[in-house]
């Protein structure tokens, strides 16, 4: 017999594009559906404290994969520039 991978349906939480995935295998998100955005995160993009109550009621949303061959590309981390090797120090 096959190899058969469980298939899903779903839209993807960047672009919201429909895409079909193995649920396995997917790049997700976590998300609190009564903001839209991740934990901590606030609609000007600037970072908070999460909740308890927030991180309890979200749920992973997948990411597609040409969103996430994007953020790939284009997405840096401000702390993988030479010569560092991880968040400033509070100091």
């Amino acid at each position: 017999m096959p190899d058969e991978r469980a298939e899903a349906t779903g839209s993807c939480y960047a672009c919201k594009r429909v895409f079909g995935y193995d649920p396995e295998e997917v790049v997700t998100f976590l998300v609190d559906p009564e903001t839209g955005f991740p934990p901590g995160l606030t609609p000007l993009g600037s970072l908070r404290p999460a909740t308890p109550e927030a991180v309890a009621r979200s749920v992973d949303l997948p990411v597609c994969p040409d969103c996430v061959d994007k953020a790939e590309r284009f997405g840096t981390n401000p702390w993988d520039g030479p010569g560092t090797s991880g968040p400033p120090s509070p100091n």
